[in-house]
């Protein structure tokens, strides 16, 4: 993706107008309990560069003011502020993905701090090891393509989410890049080449009859976190 993607961040402000209709005593402020906290705006990752805007026939600037013009027409008290979220030019996953690490969203920032393992040491059954995206098999390195890995990555790091096909091609393949995208029905192709190099453990990429595929966690298999990896949406 390009260097580029867009936060806006909206931090709503009260404004209190008060109307004295007699003299009296001033109000002692009131003390919130400490520790508590209330909701004092919200932040909305967006994930696009300008390549990708200008194929919407808009910029990044165009969108950051459409978006104030709007909340000002909701919520005229709002304060807003915009940043630019700069990534290697490059970086791999999702432009939001990318765009939340960027900028230190903390559920995005928390994943990459996991503790890496102390040693190199690779125990029996299924190893996914994002950080250095390899698959350890029994011990043994499994000669994946690039395609299904990011394949098993994406369902890894959704585990338990049944993925639509449909889901699985505009992310993995609509992202600008000389590879043509597949048909839906041919993910089914790049599945079963996934499960064949699984081996024994196929099952971990369950089949939705209807949906898509579904990564559920089993006993035999080891996902290794490292800096960098991506987060998946959350709802």
């Amino acid at each position: 993706m390009s260097n580029t993607a867009l936060l806006t961040s909206v931090a709503p402000a009260r404004h209190l107008r008060a109307v004295d209709t007699a003299p009296a005593a001033p109000a002692a402020p009131a003390v919130a309990p400490a520790g508590s906290t209330a909701p004092r705006g919200f932040a909305l990752y967006v994930g696009i560069d300008e390549a990708k805007a200008a194929v919407d026939g808009v910029s990044l600037s165009t969108l950051v003011e459409a978006l104030r013009r709007t909340l000002g027409e909701l919520a005229p008290h709002a304060e807003t502020y915009a940043t630019v979220a700069l990534a290697p030019t490059g970086a791999g996953g999702r432009d939001v993905d990318v765009v939340r690490l960027a900028l230190h969203e903390p559920s995005a920032v928390a994943r990459t701090k996991q503790d890496e393992p102390a040693d190199d040491h690779v125990p029996g059954g299924v190893t996914v090891d994002i950080s250095r995206k390899r698959v350890f098999i029994d011990g043994e390195s499994a000669a994946f393509t690039f395609k299904e890995f990011e394949l098993l990555q994406y369902l890894v790091l959704r585990e338990g989410r049944t993925i639509e096909r449909s889901e699985l091609v505009d992310s993995l393949w609509n992202n600008g890049g000389d590879e043509e995208a597949p048909g839906e029905r041919t993910i089914d192709v790049h599945v079963r080449r996934l499960r064949a190099k699984l081996g024994r453990y196929e099952d971990i990429v369950r089949t939705v009859r209807g949906v898509g595929y579904r990564f559920d966690r089993h006993a035999d298999v080891v996902i290794r976190y490292g800096h960098g990896t991506p987060s998946p949406d959350r709802f």
